[in-house]
C-alpha cells in the first residue's frame, strides 16, 4: 500500500500541446523534471519553465530517463502502438506508465506483458483498446495497473467549465462568428460553415 513519490522524479510527456503543458506547469511545482518529446521542439514553452525544468529529447532517450511517462497525444497511424514492447523494454523496471490519450497508442498486449513481469512497475489507464475494456481483461486483474473508464477529468468544476465551452462554441457559429476552440480550425477556411 505504498507509491512512488513524485517530488525530483523525471516526468516525461509525449506530446507537448496545450494539455501536456498543463501536465508539464504542475510537474514544475514537484520540482520534477520535465523531459519532453513532440513533432516539433517548443522553445516558446521551454523559455516559461523553470531553468533546466524542461527539455526535449527523442522517445527513447524519454523512455529511458523517465520515472514517469505520460502520453498526450493524437491517435494516428503513427501514433498507433507507438508504445509496445520495444519501447517498454527501454522503460526502468520503476517507472510507471500513464495514459491518457487514446487507448490504441499503447500495444495492451506488450503493456499485459510488462506490468505481468513487473518490467516495468506499473501503468495508469484513462483510456483503453477497447473502450470501454472488456471486465474479462487481462490487464484489470493485475495489482500494477489502475484502470478508469476515461473518466480522469471526471469533477464537477471541469464538467461544468465543458458544458460553457460547449454553449459558448455554439452560441458563435449560430451568431456567424468564429467558435473560441475549433477542434479542427482547418474546416473553418470553409466560408459556408458560418454562413449557412
Amino acid at each position: 500500500m505504498l507509491g512512488s513519490d513524485v517530488h525530483h522524479a523525471t516526468l516525461g510527456i509525449v506530446g507537448l500541446g496545450e494539455i501536456g503543458w498543463q501536465v508539464a506547469r504542475r510537474a514544475f511545482g514537484f520540482d520534477m523534471q520535465v523531459l519532453y518529446t513532440s513533432r516539433r521542439q517548443r522553445a516558446d514553452l521551454e523559455a516559461l519553465a523553470p531553468p533546466g525544468g524542461l527539455r526535449y529529447v527523442e522517445l527513447d532517450t524519454l523512455l529511458r530517463e523517465s520515472d514517469f511517462v505520460s502520453l498526450h497525444i493524437a491517435l494516428s497511424a503513427e501514433t498507433r502502438h507507438l508504445i509496445g514492447a520495444g519501447q517498454l523494454a527501454l522503460m526502468k523496471p520503476t517507472a510507471f506508465l500513464v495514459n491518457t490519450a487514446r487507448g490504441p497508442v499503447v500495444d495492451q498486449q506488450a503493456l499485459y506483458a510488462a506490468c505481468a513481469a513487473r518490467q516495468i512497475a506499473g501503468a495508469a489507464l484513462d483510456v483503453t483498446d477497447p473502450e470501454p475494456m472488456p471486465p474479462t481483461d487481462p490487464l484489470l486483474e493485475l495489482p500494477n495497473v489502475i484502470v478508469v473508464p476515461h473518466v480522469g477529468s471526471a469533477s464537477a468544476s471541469s464538467r461544468l467549465a465543458m458544458g460553457r465551452l460547449a454553449a459558448e462554441n455554439v452560441a458563435a457559429v449560430l451568431s456567424g462568428r468564429r467558435p473560441p476552440s475549433p477542434v479542427n480550425p482547418e474546416v473553418l477556411d470553409n466560408q459556408r460553415l458560418l454562413s449557412a
